[in-house]
């Protein structure tokens, strides 16, 4: 939500709708080798000393000038509700990628301390109810246009946060490494990755029925908006349409608030021309109000992970993710084993189908999607060495692998087992799609 705009700035000359159509298709998918990574990483910002207390306006804003002012080597952003996103510079390896953000990671953490606050790890904020912090011109028009379907889009625009792992589309030709296939898997290993990584069973202090109720909130907000097209032999032409068929969340103004027009989709505004005719940066814009849970821009974006418990939660599912789409051994592994859960999508696209609720939902309780990720982080494990990564980062699969999914869990279980009135019990919330 926080993202720039994407693709090259474009003077402000209209665009027709077959102009629309070839610039999407010319920016969403960059082929080649898989050479680069990153990852995006965002946190609740919470309390040091009693994370239930909520932190004033004032607070965050004083935090996040001093923060404004540390030199980091990632890019750092502030979300609608006050969250805090670092995303990382594309990197040539695991390591550069994860000793880049553990560094920034330092550097952030030790500012908040100073003010009694600090970073925290959930995919829900399971606590707080959702809280503007940014009063900007997009994010009113966001909040307006997403209210028109119900409470979610406020909890996913202020009480959410994630770890965004980021992977080349791969080369143009077909194969393991194939920017088709790398597409197609990246929607169903999505579902494996939700379930592994659930960390978000709460909101308002219970249970709501959900492992990672983040990803219910998503589901929530509806297929145009955070859903993915049809999955095809032609992702560029698929996700082209996908775009011009979504509706537009807003149109900007100099000055003013923006509108939020209801039911105009970008194909229909390049027609109707009104309230004024798009331009290629309104394209641009457009591009990065669709939330789906694997977003191409030139590179893919997975979406799908719950931000992670601890310090260094995040590195393991970047690590795992890495190995399982640029090791052409794991990733040859990775697709065998998810093909099978793709009869489960009932051919609907993510998040909108039985898989990828029933990940939500379940997490690793699920024995298919159990025995899917037992496979995977196996397979990720074995080709970590081939990758460069250290001794700690293996060792970070490992335990991973042995605390949660031999067993059938995700960090959502250690949440519900806890004392503390976060365990199931009568008063559970049973949140429907």
């Amino acid at each position: 939500m926080s993202d720039s705009v994407a693709g090259c700035t474009r003077p402000r000359t209209a665009v027709t709708e077959a102009e629309a159509e070839a610039l999407v298709r010319g920016i969403c998918f960059k082929t080649g080798p898989p050479r680069r990574l990153g990852v995006e990483v965002e946190w609740l910002v919470h309390e040091l000393r009693n994370p239930r207390l909520p932190v004033t306006s004032r607070r965050l804003e004083a935090a996040y000038s001093a923060l404004r002012t540390v030199p980091l080597s990632s890019a750092l952003t502030v979300e609608p509700g006050g969250q805090l996103e670092l995303s990382s510079p594309p990197a040539t390896s695991l390591m550069e990628c994860v000793a880049t953000v553990s560094a920034d990671l330092d550097a952030v953490r030790a500012v908040l301390r100073e003010r009694g606050l600090t970073l925290v790890g959930l995919g829900h904020d399971p606590w707080h109810a959702p809280r503007r912090f940014l009063r900007r011109p997009r994010y009113d028009a966001m909040e307006a246009c997403l209210d028109r379907t119900g409470p979610a889009g406020r909890a996913m625009m202020c009480t959410s946060a994630s770890v965004q792992v980021c992977v080349d589309a791969g080369y143009e030709e077909p194969g393991p490494l194939g920017h088709v296939r790398r597409w197609w898997l990246a929607h169903h290993l999505g579902a494996v990755l939700v379930a592994s990584f659930a960390n978000s069973p709460l909101a308002g202090g219970l249970p709501t029925g959900w492992r990672s109720t983040r990803q219910l909130r998503w589901t929530q907000i509806g297929a145009a908006r955070a859903g993915g097209p049809p999955l095809d032999t032609d992702p560029r032409g698929t996700w082209a349409r996908h775009v011009l068929d979504a509706p537009v969340m807003c149109v900007r103004r100099d000055g003013g608030p923006w509108d939020v027009p209801d039911g105009l989709t970008f194909r229909r505004w390049t027609r109707s021309r009104t309230p004024r005719a798009p331009t290629g940066d309104d394209l641009d814009y457009h591009l990065t109000t669709l939330f789906p849970p694997v977003r191409p821009r030139g590179h893919l974006e997975l979406r799908m992970i719950d931000a992670q418990p601890g310090d260094d939660g995040w590195i393991v599912p970047l690590a795992v993710t890495a190995a399982l789409f640029d090791d052409p051994e794991a990733t040859e592994t990775a697709y065998r084993c998810v093909k099978p859960l793709a009869e489960r999508t009932l051919d609907l696209p993510a998040p909108h189908n039985p898989l990828w609720r029933d990940a939500a939902r379940h997490g690793l309780a699920d024995r298919e999607l159990r025995d899917a990720a037992v496979v995977c982080f196996t397979a990720a494990l074995a080709a970590l060495p081939r990758l460069g990564a250290t001794a700690d980062v293996t060792a970070a699969v490992s335990a991973y692998l042995d605390r949660y999914v031999f067993r059938g869990r995700c960090p959502a279980d250690d949440l519900l087992d806890r004392p503390d009135g976060a365990s199931r019990g009568p008063h559970r919330r049973d949140f429907r799609p």
